[in-house]
């Protein structure tokens, strides 16, 4: 594998200017600027600008080289979970071996990454990159783009950071959020609160039924996480709402709590429900990276580096290809930890390696694809269709 140790500094120098570069994801103006600061580290690096596609008010980028089929699909994101001036609180810094500031883990490492390993590949034929604004809030401007991206690859590759230690992500549980509606009728609630349907008490009835969708054995958790009611201090409220997050590592799981919330049925007399359902990610489910999982651990090993691959509750734009029937594998981006939280760091010794692993696993498989003979992705079991999932079941949109 080649040697990024020289390339280090540079790397750490474009990391600063993204991580120093704030992209909340619901902060439009600075996630502008961060498409234009993102766009100009990968142009510089790469030679040639993104395309620009706005959707709204959102800037994603795409970059799509030589004349080749394209076939292999990198994926990021620029934005974070972070709030314009955490900086002041979190600043960047380089102490210690370690890369602290918002967003160097999740996952702007990750993009130094995809663009230094480019910038080092002799032929870039046949690769896309796609850099969405959205991915931290489910991607509702850029699931359809990934999706479409994803369609007909022969790999994607998520640069999403590495769980634990380093270990690549091989399976995602589905995320989904839902909405339950309890409709009642307002009344004074001092003079004739009997003439009131309270959508409150009803709603705080229904938290206990949905908590109980929960299937810890199948790995399914649902969560009621918000609950608002109510008009006034003084008023039976007519209008609750329970909003759910559900996490599930299959399809039939998934569509197992939807059609169980669409079925509930109200305990107050009166009382009306209406579920509906936000944004559902479909997971990504271990038949769609056991091939590229199996070919990473085989390059990786050829340097003496043993890859290991775990499951994890959290989405990522990894499911969406992964549903499109491409074969994905995950989390090939930094080695640190705390993502989402104020400790989030990079190790800094680490990132020469994964952006080398990144290297040879995109040369193994352009070399397959352009007519090699060294059998190495042929070989790899699941390789060339992620298929439906293990459950056969349909995505869950």
């Amino acid at each position: 594998m080649m040697d990024f140790t020289a390339a280090l500094p540079a790397m750490l120098a474009d990391l600063e200017t993204l991580v120093t570069c704030e992209t909340p994801s619901a902060d439009l103006a600075a996630l502008a600027t961060g498409a234009e600061v993102t766009a100009e580290v990968g142009t510089r690096l790469l030679g040639v600008p993104p395309e620009r596609i706005t959707v709204g008010g959102r800037t994603h980028l795409r970059w799509d080289f030589g004349d080749a089929p394209a076939r292999v699909l990198l994926l990021g994101h620029y934005d974070t979970v972070w709030p314009i001036g955490t900086l002041d609180r979190i600043p960047w810094s380089v102490t210690g071996g370690v890369v602290r500031g918002p967003g160097c883990f999740d996952m702007k490492a990750g993009l130094v990454m995809i663009f230094h390993a480019l910038a080092a590949l002799p032929d870039r034929a046949g690769i896309t990159v796609l850099v969405n604004a959205d991915e931290e809030i489910g991607s509702p401007t850029s699931g359809a783009l990934v999706e479409e991206s994803a369609l007909g690859r022969t790999a994607a590759l998520v640069l999403e950071p590495g769980a634990d230690g380093g270990a690549l992500k091989i399976a995602r549980k589905g995320v989904s959020r839902h909405t339950v509606e309890v409709h009642g009728r307002a009344a004074h609630a001092g003079l004739e609160p009997e003439r009131g349907i309270n959508a409150l008490v009803e709603a705080a009835h229904q938290v206990r039924v949905i908590a109980a969708l929960a299937d810890p054995g199948a790995g399914t958790t649902v969560t009621p996480t918000m609950m608002s009611a109510g008009s006034a201090g003084n008023t039976v409220p007519a209008l609750a709402r329970v909003e759910i997050d559900v996490r599930a590592a299959t399809v039939a799981e998934q569509l197992r709590v939807e059609t169980a919330l669409a079925g509930l049925r109200p305990d107050t007399p009166g009382a009306s429900l209406r579920a509906s359902t936000g944004v559902s990610i479909p997971p990504l489910e271990r038949a769609a990276s056991a091939g590229l999982f199996d070919l990473a651990r085989r390059v990786a090993a050829d340097q003496g580096i043993e890859l290991r691959g775990v499951a994890v509750g959290g989405g990522s734009d990894g499911n969406r290809t992964a549903a499109a029937g491409t074969p994905t594998l995950d989390g090939l981006g930094a080695v640190g930890g705390g993502a989402h939280a104020d400790d989030e760091h990079v190790v800094v010794a680490e990132l020469p390696g994964r952006t080398a692993l990144l290297v040879a696993l995109l040369s193994e498989l352009l070399h397959e694809l352009r007519g090699g003979t060294s059998g190495t992705t042929k070989s790899a079991p699941g390789f060339v269709s992620a298929g439906p999932g293990e459950d056969g079941g349909r995505p869950a949109r």
